[in-house]
């Protein structure tokens, strides 16, 4: 396996950091990793190197305003989730449909990753994405008990966060944010249809075109970043992809938490070997025999 690390630019040229894991042979198929929102892509590394040893290209890549994309031509007011699909996915996915164009193209799409596959315009190169705590936002979607603090989230205290402070810090959402990153994030939590533009006006079309291989895993311990009916949810808005919904427990990996960041950690073998089983059944039978 070698790892190679590499700038892509997206389609209005900002510089994307990426490393890529090359398995030792030619690639069965390559894999995409979105990550979660402000999660840097070193986060993801052991996983993608699980999947390179197994036989998958494996891309991870930082978005605008994250880890080692941070661009100083751009002001972060200006940096929008909306770039993170349209821009920035779509960056990745061209970038590996030029470098491996006779294999097929997968996706692991973390939490806010699974959004983005969505605002890609050319997602359906993607034969299939594997969708782990991947949810919609909206505040309305989470247990009766939590609807109270996160409507206090995404109403009060990140607009007056965004207000005060840009980037937001770590401490309150888990990640640093860019000020127009924050601002969209939290627009689009309050909004029953979730992911819309600034009118208000729906951005599903993306979803709907998608026609693809899903897998939606939902995590049982994971009740504020993404609880199942989140995850649900965001399934149906691909409503003419193949979708199938799975749901996770600690007990089912003998391990006392997963919660929304555990799946990516090292001591997930069992977890992890799963997904490199779904992703390889998901190889279209022609690009088998091609590999």
């Amino acid at each position: 396996m070698r790892e190679i690390h590499l700038t892509l630019s997206a389609a209005d040229a900002h510089p994307l950091a990426a490393t890529l894991f090359e398995p030792s042979r030619p690639p069965q198929a390559a894999v995409l990793i979105n990550s979660a929102t402000g999660v840097p892509r070193g986060y993801y590394r052991a996983y993608a190197q699980f999947l390179a040893h197994r036989g998958f290209a494996v891309l991870c890549y930082d978005y605008r305003g994250i880890g080692n994309s941070r661009f100083h031509g751009a002001r972060n007011e200006q940096l929008t989730m909306r770039n993170w699909g349209e821009l920035d996915a779509a960056a990745a996915i061209d970038y590996l449909g030029t470098r491996y164009p006779r294999r097929s193209l997968l996706a692991i799409a973390h939490s806010v990753g699974g959004q983005l596959i969505g605002l890609a315009a050319n997602n359906e190169q993607l034969d299939a994405v594997l969708c782990v705590a991947a949810q919609s936002g909206y505040w309305r979607h989470w247990p009766q008990r939590l609807q109270p603090v996160m409507a206090a989230i995404w109403h009060l205290l990140v607009p007056v966060a965004a207000t005060l402070s840009d980037p937001l810090p770590q401490r309150l959402l888990g990640a640093e944010l860019p000020r127009g990153i924050a601002r969209e994030w939290a627009r689009w939590c309050r909004h029953p249809e979730f992911i819309v533009d600034a009118q208000g006006r729906s951005l599903h079309a993306g979803f709907e075109r998608y026609r693809g291989r899903m897998r939606f895993i939902t995590i049982s311990d994971d009740a504020f970043y993404a609880p199942p009916q989140a995850g649900q949810a965001l399934a149906r808005k691909y409503r003419n992809a193949q979708v199938e919904l799975s749901q996770l427990t600690p007990a089912m990996l003998g391990v006392e938490a997963i919660g929304h960041f555990g799946y990516f950690r090292n001591g997930m073998a069992p977890a992890w070997q799963d997904s490199a089983d779904w992703l390889r059944n998901a190889i279209p039978h022609s690009q088998h025999k091609a590999a």
